[in-house]
């Protein structure tokens, strides 16, 4: 998370910015509790993570402030992509995306119809060709500098 953090937003943020986005990223235990957590490992690295979420929090780690624990309601509620990162060494590997198709899996397995996540501006391409459309674009300042987040959406294809 912190080599992601660090690394793959370089060309998208200030080294300010970077530094104040670790206050809304980063581990988040509820996900692994939920049993809602991927790792994707290659020859024995951790190659990318992230997961899928059925409560209300839509984007921060444990240290964030503001997160909200409620059980969505699938038949409403958008299911919601959190904590994605990838390893800059497997960058533009399809880990990202192998990711998103398991949280789409899982979601739509629960019943839920439609994804929302809030990227990066380095996350976002990734996103957009994966079928998130943008919904608001949005600064978070509560680690200081302001950070610039997208919050997307996306319906679930049925099968």
């Amino acid at each position: 998370m912190d080599a992601a953090i660090g690394e793959l937003q370089k060309g998208f943020l200030t080294p300010e910015q970077i530094d104040s986005s670790r206050m809304v990223m980063g581990l988040d235990r509820q996900l692994v509790a939920d049993r809602t957590y991927f790792i994707v490992e290659q020859d024995g690295q951790i190659a990318g993570c992230g997961g899928w979420s059925r409560r209300a929090t839509l984007y921060g780690g444990d240290h964030t402030p503001g997160r909200d624990p409620e059980l969505l309601d699938p038949s409403r509620d958008a299911a919601r992509v959190r904590a994605m990162y990838t390893h800059p060494d497997f960058a533009r590997r399809g880990v990202g995306r192998l990711i998103l198709k398991l949280c789409e899996d899982a979601a739509r397995a629960e019943g839920f119809r439609r994804l929302e996540l809030m990227g990066t501006l380095s996350g976002r391409p990734l996103y957009e060709s994966y079928g998130f459309t943008p919904i608001e674009e949005i600064l978070d300042a509560r680690g200081g500098a302001p950070v610039p987040l997208v919050r997307m959406g996306k319906v679930i294809p049925t099968r």
